[in-house]
C-alpha cells in the first residue's frame, strides 16, 4: 500500500503579509517604547510602511519553489530586521540620536567598540537585555514554529504581482496622506531629517529615506527671501527733549570680493549657491573687529559640557571665563551626529548634514573657514585629544584644517603626558601639552576634551572617582554629583592653564574659547524628551524641548576683556556663530555672506536652528514637530508672514550647508 504525503495547505498572500507586517510592527512598536516614548506618534503612517515593507518580506520569502530555501531566507529577512533595530537601539541608548547610514558608517563602529564597556553597563544594569530579548520575540517565534505559521510555498507569479500591487497601493496611499500634512510633508521630502522621520515614520522608512537621499542628494535648493523687518516699537516720546543723537560711526561690511571671485560656472548646483549667496546682506564691521588681532588663540570642545557646570565655588575657573569674559546668556549646541557632529559645527561653522561623516568629507575638501584659520597667517598650530589618535579618523582630518603641526592624540605622542584611565584627564592633557607650545608665539591650539564622558558612576569612570571628594556635598543624585565631579578635571586643567599663561605674561595675549560637543546625554538611560531626570535635575526644569536641552553656555575669553567693561550677548546664539564671531574678533578678512551663523557683535539678526528644523530669534521659537511657533512677547506686532519667511530663510541655511560640504563650495570659490 502506497503511502500518502500530507500536502502542505496553501496559505493567502493577505494572511503571509499581514504576518510579515505584524513582526515589523511589533518591533517598531517595542523601538519607539524604549527610544523615543512615543509609540503613537505617526501610528498610521507607521502601520502601513510596515505593511509595505511586511509586502516585501513576503515576496523575497516565496520566490523559490523549494520550501527549505524560502524557509532560510525567512529567517535572514527576520533576522536582519531585528539586528538593524537592536543595533539603532543601542546607539540610542548610548548617545541618545538615531544615526543615520553616514554617522553608523562613519563612526558608530568606533563608538560601540570604544565604549564596550558603557554599552555592557546598559545592557545588564539598566533594562537593555530585556528590551533586546523582546525585539528578538519574532526572530525566536519563527524559529520554533515557524512552520506551523509560515507556508514557505513558492508563489505563483500572478499571486506575486497580485501582492506587490497591494503593497505598492498601500505604500502609495500612505506617501499621499504623509505629503498632504503641512508638517509631516517637509520632514518626508525637502525638508528631511532622519531624527523626525524615524520618530514619525518608524525606523524602517527612516532608514529607506536616508538611503533615497544618499542615493540621489538633492541638488540646493533656495527660496530667496530677505530677513524680515521687525517695526521699531520703541517710545518716540521717551527720548527726552532737546537730547542730541550720537555720531554715529560707520562700518563698513565684513565682504570680499566674490564677483570676481564667482567667475561663470557651467555646474548648475554651483551656480545656485552663487546666486544664493548673491542675495544675502554681508553683516558690518564694528567696535570689536581686530580686538584679538595678533593674539594666540586656544579652543576647547568640551566633552558634553553644560553651563550648570559653572559655579563660583565648585569651579572658580570657569566662573570667571564665563563671566569675565564676552558674556552669553542664550546659547545652544544642537545635537546632532554626536561629539563628531559638535565638533563639525564648532571647527567649520556648518551643520553636519552628511551626519557622521560630514568632518570627514569637509576635511578632504578645500577648507577655507575654520577655526585653525580663524587667526590669519604666521601661527604655530597644533590639534589634541586625549583618547585614540584614531578615534573618528582625527589622525586623518584634524591635520587637514589649519593646524601647521597636525594632530596629537594617544597612540602617537600623547600618551607622554596622560595615564592610561577612562576616561583620560583633561588637566594632565593641558598641563602637560602647555610646555610644548608657550614658547612658539603667536600660536592656535585646539583641545578634544574627554573627561566629562559618561558613564558618572565611581566604578566606571576614573575622573569622576578621582574628584568624588569635592562633590559628595552637593544637592544632587550620585549620578548627577558624578557629573560634576568628572568635569572638575576640566576645571583643574582651565585653572592650571590660566595660572601658566599669567605666570607667562600673556594672558592678555591669549583667547580661550570653551564650547561643548553636545549636552550631557549620558546622565540618563534613555533620553526621551520629557523623560530625562538627571538632566532636568541639572538644568533645574523639565527638558521636554530641544532647545532646553541643548542649551549651554559659551565661553570667550581673554586677560585683556577684564580691564573693559563686560560684553553681554542676550541674543539667542550658537555654535554656528562662534567661527564667524571669531574671524572679525581677530580681524581676519572674510565674507559674512558665506557664513552659516553670525557675527554675534554685529548688527546681523540673531537666528538659532537645528537639523529637525526648530528656530528661534529674538522675538520667538518655532517647533517644527507641530509647526507651532510662540512669540517671546506677544505684544510685539510681528509681519504677518514673519513665521513663513523665517522658515524659508532657515531651510535655505540648511541647503546652504549641504551645498558646501557636498560640493566643495570654497575650493571652487578660493582655490
Amino acid at each position: 500500500m502506497k503511502r500518502r504525503t500530507r500536502k502542505k495547505k496553501q496559505l493567502s498572500p493577505l494572511y503571509m503579509i499581514m504576518i510579515y507586517t505584524l513582526a515589523v510592527l511589533f518591533l517598531e512598536i517595542v523601538f519607539q517604547a524604549a527610544t523615543t516614548e512615543t509609540v503613537f506618534t505617526g501610528i498610521v503612517y507607521k502601520i502601513m510602511f510596515s505593511f509595505a515593507y511586511g509586502t516585501v518580506g513576503y515576496i523575497l520569502c516565496s520566490l523559490f519553489k523549494k520550501r527549505k530555501i524560502n524557509e532560510i531566507i525567512t529567517h535572514v529577512w527576520l533576522g536582519a530586521t531585528t539586528v538593524i533595530y537592536i543595533v539603532q537601539y543601542l546607539i540610542y541608548k548610548q548617545f541618545k540620536q538615531f544615526y543615520d547610514i553616514n554617522t553608523m558608517t562613519g563612526g558608530a563602529g568606533d563608538a560601540l567598540t570604544s565604549y564596550f564597556g558603557e554599552l555592557m553597563h546598559l545592557i545588564f544594569i539598566q533594562g537593555g537585555l530585556f528590551i533586546m530579548a523582546l525585539m528578538c520575540v519574532p526572530f525566536v517565534a519563527n524559529l520554533l514554529w515557524g512552520k506551523r505559521v509560515f507556508a514557505f510555498n513558492g508563489i505563483s507569479w500572478r499571486n506575486r504581482a497580485m501582492s506587490a500591487a497591494t503593497g505598492a497601493m498601500v505604500h502609495i496611499l500612505v506617501m499621499l496622506f504623509v505629503l498632504l500634512h503641512p508638517v509631516n510633508g517637509p520632514v518626508y521630502n525637502k525638508q528631511y531629517n532622519f531624527q523626525s522621520a524615524v520618530s514619525t515614520f518608524g525606523l524602517v522608512t527612516g532608514l529607506r529615506l536616508d538611503v533615497q537621499h544618499g542615493i540621489a542628494p538633492a541638488d540646493p535648493d533656495f527660496e530667496h527671501t530677505g530677513i524680515p523687518v521687525i517695526p521699531d516699537v520703541t517710545d518716540p516720546e521717551s527720548t527726552e527733549p532737546g537730547a542730541t543723537e550720537p555720531t554715529e560711526i560707520v562700518y563698513g561690511d565684513n565682504a570680499i570680493d566674490l564677483d570676481t571671485l564667482m567667475q561663470k560656472s557651467a555646474n548648475s548646483k554651483i551656480k545656485k549657491l552663487n546666486d544664493y549667496v548673491k542675495t544675502l546682506t554681508p553683516s558690518k564691521k564694528n567696535q570689536y573687529t581686530g580686538l584679538f588681532k595678533g593674539k594666540n588663540l586656544i579652543f576647547l570642545t568640551a566633552e558634553a559640557f553644560s553651563g550648570e557646570l559653572i559655579d563660583k565655588d565648585l569651579t572658580p575657573t570657569l566662573y570667571r571665563l564665563a563671566n569675565k569674559g564676552i558674556q552669553f546668556t542664550d546659547y545652544y549646541q544642537p545635537a546632532s551626529a554626536g561629539t563628531t557632529g559638535g565638533e563639525y559645527q564648532n571647527m567649520f561653522g556648518m551643520l553636519p548634514t552628511a551626519g557622521g561623516k560630514s568632518f570627514k568629507n569637509a576635511a578632504s575638501n578645500y577648507n577655507y573657514y575654520t577655526v585653525g584659520n580663524c587667526v590669519g597667517e604666521g601661527y604655530y598650530g597644533k590639534a589634541y585629544h586625549n583618547n585614540s589618535y584614531t578615534y573618528y579618523d582625527r589622525n586623518k582630518t584634524h591635520t587637514k584644517i589649519g593646524y601647521s603641526d597636525g594632530f596629537m592624540g594617544r597612540g602617537n605622542g600623547m600618551e607622554e603626558f596622560v595615564q592610561k584611565k577612562w576616561p583620560q584627564s583633561d588637566f594632565e592633557m593641558i598641563s602637560g601639552t602647555f610646555e610644548t607650545y608657550v614658547d612658539k608665539q603667536p600660536f592656535n591650539i585646539y583641545y578634544m576634551t574627554v573627561s566629562g564622558h559618561s558613564n558618572y558612576g565611581k566604578s566606571g569612570n576614573a575622573m569622576t572617582k578621582r574628584h568624588w571628594d569635592r562633590v559628595q556635598h552637593l544637592p544632587y543624585s550620585d549620578q548627577v554629583k558624578g557629573y560634576f565631579a568628572c568635569n572638575l578635571d576640566l576645571e583643574d586643567g582651565l585653572a592650571h592653564l590660566v595660572k601658566r599663561l599669567e605666570e607667562e605674561g600673556i594672558a592678555d595675549d591669549t583667547v580661550i574659547v570653551l564650547s561643548t560637543d553636545h549636552f550631557p546625554y549620558g546622565l540618563d538611560s534613555d533620553a526621551a524628551l520629557g523623560n530625562m531626570p538627571y538632566l532636568s535635575e541639572l538644568y533645574g526644569y523639565n527638558v521636554d524641548d530641544y532647545f532646553k536641552r541643548d542649551h549651554n553656555r559659551l565661553i570667550i575669553w581673554s586677560g585683556c576683556l577684564e580691564k573693559m567693561d563686560p560684553i553681554v550677548v542676550d541674543a539667542p546664539t550658537f555654535g554656528l556663530d562662534i567661527l564667524p564671531t571669531l574671524y572679525n574678533l581677530f580681524g581676519t578678512e572674510f565674507d559674512s555672506r558665506l557664513m552659516v551663523g553670525r557675527d554675534v557683535l554685529s548688527d546681523a539678526p540673531a537666528l538659532v536652528f537645528n537639523t529637525n528644523y526648530d528656530w528661534k530669534t529674538e522675538y520667538g521659537t518655532y517647533y517644527a514637530k507641530n509647526g507651532k511657533f510662540v512669540p517671546k512677547d506677544p505684544n510685539i506686532e510681528l509681519p504677518e508672514d514673519y513665521v513663513k519667511t523665517m522658515k524659508a530663510v532657515v531651510k535655505n541655511k540648511r541647503s546652504y550647508c549641504a551645498g558646501v560640504l557636498d560640493n566643495n563650495y570654497y575650493k571652487y570659490l578660493f582655490k
